[in-house]
């Protein structure tokens, strides 16, 4: 049935960041924006309608995340990356069973519901418990299936596997479209240069995302600059470039890696919070924007972040930015703002959500304002508003969440799976880790 909600504030997160003042959203019957705009000019309409108090704006997306993880929070907490990778997750996560993936993303697909991310892009592994978990939860999802080159996995029977996929299922399914499929190859470094463009070239076949790390830590760049000029440059060579690709980290990047990125429309995802934690390094956030590459924001693994709040990683990546720069006015607050909803859907190349506009999915947040970050409350400047929603308010004012037009948090409670119930699971899976 068709939802009108009214707000006395809407950020529908287009390029200019708009502030509509008393205004209303209308959902149609298949999930979707219909209309959206100031009450004066709504159209005519039929069924039910809400009255919020706060303001709505669109659910965040998190440009990359391994979100079943949440059971491995703590481990190897004070080591760089390639340490903890090989001494601690990996034989860990080589015990995973499918159950425990289902129930560490359940669990994540919680917190971050709660925080007022809609959309998450993730890869691991048994990617159907991933989308089991997913569409338990209500959340919206762009999964790419890790493919690896490691003992215990082989590389080219998950490329196999994830291509049957989408044949058989498409690129996307399930309820509001809530699923999509696309491939996880984890790195240069963990795969070889033929085994990258098998992945790129099967993925552009389908139309597919592909998710990849790059250029992560300074030593993985150091030997793979040795080798090859660079990772941009060696997966430009081998043809994973050329269709919908998504680079998570992207830390040590030179302007020539940047440029190429800018032309082969390589979407960022930017995650300061775990580059900070492993000390992998800032990525050059101002060059990659000002070069005009879509540049995302993602939490990382909440193992290495530790938890899947993207409203801390956004203002860390203001932050990061500003000091790295010695500029104050290098990224403003409706920048990061846009970083955090239509820039992730850019750099997933997804133009249906991070935006409120006809057309888009109805992932919704309404964003509570009796908080102390609100104390000026709404009747502020545009700019104002905006900072304070940035800079001092976050997961802690989120109050109801609605994804493809269905409340899955009402009132800060998740209303499509047990909390509590999810979380006694995932101590049972973590007791047997650890």
């Amino acid at each position: 049935m068709p939802l009108r909600l009214h707000a006395p504030v809407i950020l529908p997160c287009d390029p200019e960041c708009s502030v509509l003042r008393d205004a209303v959203l209308d959902i149609g019957e298949d999930g979707r924006i219909t209309h959206v705009g100031p009450g004066a000019d709504a159209p005519e309409h039929h069924g039910p309608s809400k009255r919020l108090t706060g303001i709505l704006m669109p659910g965040l997306v998190n440009a990359h995340a391994h979100s079943p993880m949440t059971l491995l929070r703590g481990l190897g907490g004070d080591l760089p990356l390639m340490r903890w990778l090989t001494e601690v997750i990996w034989p860990t996560e080589a015990r995973l069973t499918p159950d425990d993936v289902y129930a560490g993303m359940v669990l994540g697909s919680l917190e971050m519901l709660k925080a007022g991310v809609t959309t998450s892009a993730e890869m691991y592994f048994y990617g159907e418990e991933v989308v089991r978990a997913v569409l338990d939860t209500g959340a919206r999802l762009v999964l790419g299936p890790a493919i690896i080159d490691a003992p215990g996995w082989n590389w080219a029977e998950q490329l196999a596997n994830t291509s049957n996929w989408i044949d058989n299922d498409g690129l996307r399914f399930g309820p509001g479209d809530r699923i999509e499929i696309g491939y996880g190859p984890h790195s240069a470094y963990t795969l070889s240069p033929d085994a990258l463009g098998q992945v790129g070239a099967a993925a552009r076949e389908r139309g597919a995302l592909v998710q990849i790390h790059v250029a992560e830590s300074l030593p993985e760049d150091v030997a793979q600059r040795e080798k090859y000029g660079s990772v941009p440059v060696l997966l430009d060579q081998v043809g994973l470039f050329g269709g919908r690709v998504l680079a998570a980290h992207a830390v040590h990047l030179s302007d020539g890696d940047i440029e190429t990125l800018r032309r082969y429309e390589v979407g960022v995802a930017h995650c300061p919070g775990s580059n900070t934690k492993l000390a992998s390094g800032i990525a050059r956030l101002a060059d990659l924007r000002a070069a005009g590459v879509a540049v995302g924001v993602g939490t990382d693994g909440p193992a290495s972040n530790d938890d899947l709040d993207l409203w801390e990683d956004v203002r860390l990546a203001g932050l990061l930015a500003r000091v790295s720069t010695m500029d104050s006015t290098v990224v403003g607050a409706a920048d990061l703002l846009l970083m955090a909803t239509r820039g992730g859907a850019a750099a997933l190349s997804r133009t249906d959500i991070g935006v409120l506009e006809p057309g888009a999915w109805a992932d919704l947040v309404h964003v509570g304002v009796d908080d102390p970050a609100f104390a000026g409350g709404l009747d502020i400047g545009d700019g104002h508003l905006l900072s304070n929603l940035v800079w001092a308010a976050g997961a802690r004012t989120v109050e109801d969440v609605w994804v493809a037009g269905e409340r899955v948090v009402a009132g800060g409670v998740v209303t499509t799976v047990d909390e509590g119930g999810a979380l006694v699971a995932a101590r049972g899976a973590v007791g047997r880790l650890i």
